[in-house]
């Protein structure tokens, strides 16, 4: 790929963007951190899972293809390496939620010890203990991006059939460490905010609403780099289609993990478990909570079930877009919740936070992209891939 091509023009022109984009919300963001450090903490954390979505998405997808070997990730396997090669600057922006711990985090206070609840949890919520799995998950998670990448560039050096299976033999059992730790990870950083109340489903439900959010990101980005070369020539309508269907698959399992937790937990009505529910249905969250009933299932599943959609680059474009929004709002309603009670309320450092977040991860993100080719050429799969392109 050369360094004048269209694509990479393109790249750095998003890539500097992004970047300004991403410094001017930090310096906004930093206004806030002065004028009111817990609200800033509360939209930081919101904004974070977010976008770290993103990196930890890119590996689940990138070791969900190697595992299965579909040709749909040719497409994107690129941007997906590119992601999870962010995880360390994602570790990075770890540091201030470790900071903040005793303002998000109720078991980290020291009255937490007079409280019969937490002090039973007390060997797995503790600062040291916490700060170590965070640690242990990011060198995980940092050490499988870095060997897929590593092995991805190899293959496409000297076009080794081998590493193919290299790659499957170490996805494989790696799909379910990363299952595992992202799991516990979101324990730690999402559900111990409500430390009386649990779930066993919770990581996982919230896991694959990253994957689909990662999902839509990648599906959106590869249309539009499918204007210039090579994923011109190389992208399909039967790419788009299973990209398609595997973003719809993930919309259906994020609902019914979703309806599952709700069901067993309001047909139970324990007193430790309905109040995280009670939190988020009363007040203004009521209503966010139908309009994600509505927007992030019922109307993405009615259009996802169309192939015309998904064959469609255009309204394929849209619905990732808005399958974006609304993952958004989907996390602002888990999160925020476990500070506000039963009042909704909406900061302007809410806006802020993931503007300069995800400014700054995506500036990362494009330079990581444009230092590769867009397409694996060594992968002997890609010249069976036929020839009949997009059009938009």
């Amino acid at each position: 790929m050369s360094p004048t091509s269209p694509e990479i023009d393109v790249i750095n022109q998003w890539q500097k963007r992004a970047g300004l984009v991403g410094i001017i919300g930090v310096l906004i963001a930093l206004a806030g951190f002065f004028l009111d450090r817990g609200q800033f903490f509360r939209s930081y954390l919101f904004a974070y899972l977010f976008w770290t979505g993103m990196a930890i998405g890119s590996l689940g997808i990138l070791l969900l293809n190697h595992v299965v070997g579909g040709r749909w990730g040719l497409m994107i396997r690129r941007m997906c390496e590119a992601g999870a090669r962010t995880l360390p600057f994602m570790a990075v922006l770890l540091i201030p939620i470790l900071f903040a711990m005793p303002v998000l985090y109720p078991w980290a206070r020291p009255e937490a010890a007079q409280d019969p609840v937490i002090h039973a949890k007390a060997s797995y919520l503790n600062v040291p203990f916490f700060i170590g799995r965070a640690i242990f998950y990011f060198a995980i998670w940092t050490l499988y991006a870095h060997l897929l990448s590593r092995w991805s560039a190899e293959q496409d050096r000297t076009s080794d059939r081998r590493l193919m299976g290299k790659m499957r033999r170490v996805s494989a059992p790696g799909l379910l460490v990363f299952v595992v730790t992202t799991t516990f990870a979101f324990i730690d950083w999402i559900m111990s905010l409500e430390p009386h109340w649990f779930s066993t489903i919770y990581g996982a439900m919230f896991l694959v609403g990253e994957v689909l959010e990662c999902f839509a990101f990648l599906i959106a980005l590869v249309i539009l780099l499918s204007r210039w070369s090579p994923l011109k020539e190389y992208l399909t309508p039967q790419h788009l289609h299973d990209l398609g269907n595997l973003m719809f698959a993930f919309t259906m399992l994020w609902a019914y993990l979703s309806f599952s937790q709700f069901l067993i937990i309001w047909s139970g009505n324990l007193p430790e478990e309905v109040p995280w529910y009670i939190r988020r249905l009363n007040g203004g969250w009521g209503g966010v909570a139908v309009a994600l009933v509505i927007f992030h299932f019922a109307v993405p599943f009615v259009v996802l079930l169309q192939r015309g959609v998904k064959r469609n680059p255009n309204l394929l474009f849209r619905m990732c877009l808005w399958m974006l929004v609304v993952r958004l709002i989907d996390v602002y309603w888990v999160v925020e919740p476990a500070f506000y009670d039963r009042q909704l309320r909406v900061s302007w450092m809410d806006f802020v936070t993931p503007v300069a977040i995800g400014g700054i991860w995506m500036a990362l993100f494009f330079g990581q992209l444009k230092s590769r080719p867009l397409v694996p050429f060594g992968d002997a799969r890609l010249r069976e891939v036929p020839r009949e392109t997009v059009a938009f």
